[in-house]
């Protein structure tokens, strides 16, 4: 159910649904014709996926560890404050903040469809829209968190939220330890894709899983 850098063939779940499905199929007539580069394809994807929409939820969540008044507001109003750092867009159109603490880890799922942040997430993992990640996410969150190498204590509450057409949810997970004096540049660069969705960690300054 984790495609990177861990994956250990979680797409064993085959079943397409049909606009995938659909994709598929165009991609493959488009390749066999010479007018699309497979690799060229997987850049873009990659640069959505790992880049472009990440860098702009790392931006929001460093800024949150360093100035409690956005924080503040994030927690009352996360749209206006995402928005105000010109992060906005289609899927994202209203933003729930919601903050891990010691007591509870936050942890997001659609399990309807594949509904994700795209403003400050980009793309979504294969995973997230995956069948088994949605009903198991809910059903035995906890397990499946342990798959993607989190591991929580037995007596912290984990609450899983569920997206939906109309709400778009962003973790802002736990400031590591050993961060104090960083400015929000150096922080946003420990903010993991994974950590915003709630099924990682942020790395630690010297790297690493926190």
């Amino acid at each position: 159910m984790h495609d990177h850098p861990h994956d250990h063939g979680h797409d064993h779940d085959n079943e397409m649904d049909e606009m995938t499905a659909r994709a598929r199929a165009l991609e493959t007539i488009l390749v066999e014709k010479g007018l699309v580069d497979p690799a060229a394809v997987d850049a873009i994807i990659e640069t959505y996926e790992h880049q472009v929409g990440p860098r702009n939820g790392a931006a929001v969540v460093a800024r949150a560890w360093t100035d409690p008044d956005f924080a503040d507001w994030l927690r009352r109003d996360a749209t206006a404050a995402i928005s105000s750092m010109g992060f906005v867009g289609r899927q994202g159109e209203h933003m729930i903040a919601v903050f891990n603490t010691p007591e509870q880890h936050n942890m997001i799922v659609c399990t309807l469809c594949s509904c994700y942040p795209w403003p400050v997430l980009g793309l979504p993992p294969t995973w997230y829209k995956a069948p088994a990640y949605r009903s198991r996410a809910v059903r035995e969150p906890r397990a499946v968190l342990a798959e993607f190498g989190v591991t929580l204590p037995q007596d912290r509450k984990i609450h899983v939220w569920d997206s939906t057409a109309e709400v778009r949810y962003l973790v802002i997970p736990e400031r590591p330890a050993g961060t104090e004096g960083m400015d929000a540049e150096a922080l946003a660069a420990l903010v993991t894709r994974d950590s915003m969705i709630g099924c990682g960690q942020p790395s630690r300054p010297e790297g690493g899983a926190a």
